[in-house]
This record gives C-alpha cells, structure tokens and sequence, in this order.
C-alpha cells in the first residue's frame, strides 16, 4: 500500500484509514485509487478488526478526482471500464464497493469538501459523519459523465429517488446539514473524527460476530426478498447464539462489567 496516498493504523480493534494527499485535498491520482483498494482489502483479511474509520488529512475529505488525472489520455494498460477486475466491480468502482464489502462496520468523518469519486468514497462506509459546514456534491454531470464509482448502488435506499436525480442532474452543492436532509450522511458534528472515533469504539465493544452477521444482513436487504431475508436472519442467529461471545455478552451485562470478546 502507497502510505503518500493512504495511510493505515491499527489499534484497539478500531482500524483508522486516512486519505493521505493533504496538498491536492486529498483529490483521487491513479496512485491513490490503487492505495485505496490495497487498504480495503487488507482491512478484510485483518483478524482482530472491529470497526474502521475512514477519513481525509488536511482541510478536506476528498475533492474527488484529480484534475490532472482527468485531463490525460487513457492508460491502454488499464482495463475497459466495463470489464470486471475487482470481483462485481471494476477498479474505479472497486474504491468505493470496498467499504460496504469491509466485513466490519466502516464510519467516514468528512470534513471540508466531499466531491464526486469522493462522496462516492463516503457513501461506500456504514455510517457518515459530517461537518455541519462541510461542500458535498454529486460532481460527474459537471464535466459530462455519470456517477460510475458505485454511487448508484450505494445510493439505493439513502436518497428519495426524485432528490437525487435533481443532485445528479444538476451537481448541485450541498453544505453538510442538507446532505444530512437529503440522506447522504447519518449525523453532524463539529469534530467528525473524533464522533466516528467513539462510534467505533463502541462498535468494538459488541460481539465481534454479531456485529459481522448483522453486516451481512444490511448488504441483502436490498435485493432479497422477504421470505429470503426471514431465512438469512434465523441462519445468521444460529452462527451466534450460544457461541462464547454471545455467552460473554449476557454475562458482562449481568456482572456490570466491560465485556472480553475473542476474534
């Protein structure tokens, strides 16, 4: 992983990923999607791993793609975009998708300005959180494309569909309170590293395992049907209940004390 374009820590079961190009605003190069695809997939492979905050360094979160990058010629090395490198994805998609396949809950802090492959970025974690003040758009129709980095499918179920087209359609600019109206982010806060930082550490307090199972059920509520969400409920209980974490947990809320969870 290129730690000029990413950098990751581990610590108390909380993975912390920033987006590591202050200078650019943390604008997306080739040498930062790559180093982003390399931090997701190492996060899905971590064992002790109960949470991951995503965040940006410097005064913004992401201003989306580099404009230098934009304006080269294609790499003839790379791909077609519709060609599926990254399992359902291509690699632009792959940035954003890696997040909502991280196995554990992913909180963005977003700070500064959240544009296009940015937010898309953003929308790929659980749970956003966001400066009140904060500049967030859906940029592609400014330069002439569509949202291609996942966003449509991240989307689903966040933004009542007549919103978003007018976001899309227009890349209209929202400030972090709207974004939250429309749907794009979950909370505001003024500090919203340090928000995600104590969501997460309560995240890493609960059953490792549970937590995973209740993921899993997140990402098939849009596309299973209800007799198929019913069975992959009582399934994902039965992988839990009974087990020695699940156990720890009834007991630790019995004695008043802090769990102990095992990996």
């Amino acid at each position: 992983m290129n730690e000029d374009r990413v950098s990751l820590t581990i610590a108390d079961g909380i993975a912390h990923v920033r987006l590591n190009r202050p200078d650019k605003m943390n604008a997306l190069d080739p040498a930062m999607f790559d180093a982003i695809i390399a931090a997701g997939a190492q996060l899905r492979e971590a064992s002790g791993v109960r949470a991951v905050v995503l965040s940006g360094a410097g005064r913004s979160f992401c201003a989306g793609l580099d404009t230098a990058s934009f304006a080269a010629a294609p790499d003839p090395a790379q791909p077609p975009l519709a060609k599926r490198t990254h399992g359902n994805a291509n690699r632009y998609q792959e940035v954003a998708m890696t997040w909502a396949k991280c196995p554990v809950p992913v909180i963005a802090a977003i700070h500064g300005v959240c544009f296009g492959g940015g937010l898309q970025i953003a929308s790929g974690a659980d749970i956003r959180v966001c400066t009140p003040d904060a500049r967030l758009a859906i940029m592609e129709m400014k330069w002439g494309l569509v949202p291609d980095m996942g966003g449509f499918a991240l989307w689903r179920g966040l933004v009542r569909p007549d919103v978003l087209r007018e976001l899309v359609y227009t890349n209209r600019e929202m400030t972090g309170e709207e974004a939250l109206s429309a749907g794009l982010v979950t909370q505001l806060a003024t500090d919203p590293l340090a928000c995600a930082m104590q969501l997460a550490q309560v995240i890493a307090a609960r059953n490792p395992a549970a937590i995973r199972q209740a993921k899993r059920l997140f990402a098939a509520m849009p596309d299973e049907d209800t007799d198929a969400l019913l069975q992959l409920e009582s399934e994902a209980q039965a992988q839990v209940i009974r087990q020695p974490n699940q156990i720890e947990a009834v007991m630790a809320g019995l004695e008043r004390r802090q769990p102990i969870f095992t990996d």
